[in-house]
Parts: structure tokens; sequence; C-alpha cells
């Protein structure tokens, strides 16, 4: 059953009179107890949506459409995000639908107690709650901190990186919501606490069935922890199904130019590919194939075929069981420089 539908979501901001797009139609699904994974690089849209889904995006200069249906399991219906009064806006942020950010030094207050800041959450979300720092020991205990009964009395600066991390999963997790969301949760640490992180995050999901959707550019926490994956490219969705079927057999260029920049242990530096030019800014989003200009397929391809690509949008379309590409050119391949 579906914990969360969006439907053809834009984002545009307004900027000097001008709306800018920095989503475009997206719309996906994502049941119960998933993970799934938003991929791309920086400024494909990937933070702004996620924002987007409690209505974090300061309104003006975000200007937001489509519907976001956030299926609680107290009603029948669904709740439409867009659509909620302030007062159900608070209960679904941080009670519902929770975040962990990649900077935590940021997101902690560096002036109050960690067992302060997540006795706030519990206050706020489950007042019914009478011993609170009994919920905050066990809390730290859940995610792996180490003499919760001592560290609830440190501050953040008392803490490592990884360590603040966890207290932020804490944090998130007071409201016991149905949706974490987590921003580039290990962008700041190292590779060891990296891994202890996402382990930790899987195992959340395996003891609680919370759903997880995480925010990476990185194809090997994707691959390592996630059940299905949307590539983000420019605003666009331009590929999305199983994280294997997107691994071992993706459709589209830009996918599979992320897959190749990916290094490999034993492949020599001579052989590093990467991707030509940058992520264009929303004001200058290519009229056509937003990859238009970056894509490898595209410069293979002959003039009439090229000049698709250059006006006009490619559609959304099913190119294989349960596989979702975003290309008009989604058949064909190019190996060793050659069409085939």
């Amino acid at each position: 059953m579906a914990l969360l539908d969006v439907e053809n979501l834009s984002i545009d901001f307004g900027v000097d009179g001008r709306k800018l797009p920095a989503v475009s139609e997206l719309s996906f699904s994502i049941g119960k107890g998933e993970i799934l994974a938003l991929v791309g690089e920086s400024g494909c849209g990937k933070s702004v949506t996620c924002l987007s889904l409690a209505r974090l995006l300061p309104s003006p200069p975000a200007i937001i459409n489509g519907k976001i249906l956030f299926h609680d399991g107290n009603s029948r219906d669904p709740l439409e995000v867009l659509k909620l009064k302030p007062r159900e806006l608070r209960k679904l942020r941080g009670g519902k639908i929770a975040y962990v950010f990649q900077e935590p030094s940021v997101s902690l207050n560096p002036v109050f107690r960690i067992g302060n800041q997540i006795e706030e959450a519990i206050r706020l979300h489950r007042p019914e709650l009478r011993d609170t720092e009994s919920e905050v020991i066990k809390l730290l205990k859940q995610v792996g901190i180490p003499a919760p009964e001592t560290r609830i009395n440190s501050y953040p600066h008392e803490m490592s990186g990884g360590m603040q991390q966890r207290v932020m999963i804490a944090m998130a997790l007071a409201s016991s919501p149905d949706l974490l969301i987590a921003d580039e949760p290990t962008t700041a640490l190292d590779v060891t606490i990296q891994s202890q992180i996402l382990e930790l995050l899987k195992e959340l999901r395996d003891n609680t069935g919370m759903t997880i959707i995480i925010v990476t550019h990185n194809l090997g926490i994707v691959s390592e922890m996630a059940d299905n994956v949307i590539v983000m490219y420019a605003g666009h969705s331009v590929e999305s199904s199983s994280v294997k079927n997107v691994i071992s057999s993706p459709i589209h260029p830009y996918t599979k130019a992320l897959l190749s920049a990916v290094p490999e242990i034993g492949k020599s530096v001579e052989n590093l590919c990467s991707i030509r030019g940058n992520v264009p800014t929303p004001s200058e989003f290519p009229r056509g194939c937003r990859f238009f200009g970056r894509c490898d397929l595209c410069d293979a391809l002959s003039h009439e075929e090229k000049s698709l690509c250059e006006t006009d949008v490619p559609v959304w379309r099913e190119e294989r069981p349960g596989h979702f590409c975003r290309c008009h050119h989604a058949g064909k391949s190019l190996e060793k420089g050659t069409l085939s």
C-alpha cells in the first residue's frame, strides 16, 4: 500500500518577474516500509523536491503545483499536503514526516544540551508522554550512542560528526514518523562512519517498518540500501525503477554516464570517466531534452534525430515493465563510440 503519492509535481521560483522551473512534472509513489533513493548531481532538484513534501519551501518565492497525497492510515481519504491548514501542517511536519539533513552541526542548536533538544521534539508531538528523559535515553540507545544516560547532558560540540548525526536521527525518531527523509545524511562524514549511519537507517526500517527517502549522488549508497530509485536531472525525473533494474540495465544516457563515472578498484586513472559540462541553472534549461548538450548519445545521432532532442521535451513513459524513462532515443545505446 502506498504511503505517499506525488502527482505531476512542479516547483517554480519567482525571480525578477520570471518563473524559473526547479522541478517539472515529477510523479512517483512510495510504499510503506520502502526505501526510495533520489539520485543526481547537485542542482538536479532532489532537495527541493524533498522540502516540498512537507511544504517547507517558503512561498513566495516558491510556487508549487500538482498533488502530494499522504496516506496516514487514520482516515479513508489521503491528506492533500498542498491544501492543509497551518495547524494540520504542524502535525504532519516532524510528526508524520521527519527530516535528517546533511550537516548535523548546523541543524543542532549549539547552546542546548542534546537531551533537551530531543525532549522538545517529544513534547511537541507526543505530549501524553510523561517520562521524557527515559524516552530520550531509549532513543539514544536505539541509534547506537554509548552511555546515553551521560550523553543526554552533552552539548553538540562535545560529540563527533557521526555522533551528531545519530542524535539528529534520534530526534527525527522522537515522534515515531511514518516517513523519514534523509537528505545526503552521510556527506560530511568519513567513509567508515558513513557505512555505520547507512546500516543504522536500514536497521530502523527493518525494525519499525518506517518508510525512507534518501537523497544522494552516490550510486554505491543506492545499490547498498535502496529498494527503488529515481534518477533526476535538471528538475526532471529521467529514469525510475527498482535498484536492480537501474544499476544492471540502465536506459537513460544520464544514468549510464553516472554509472560509468563511478571509480572501480583496478581501473586505471586514464580510464576514469566524467560527464562533461555542468548541470544548467533553471534559467538556462534547454528547450527540449534537458540533458541536451552533455549527452554523448545525442552527439552520435543524425541531424534530424538530434534536432528532436534540442526542440522537444521527451515524454515520461514505461520502456520496460516497471522501468520508466524520459528519452527520445531510449532504445539506442552507444558502444565504443558507435550507435547500436
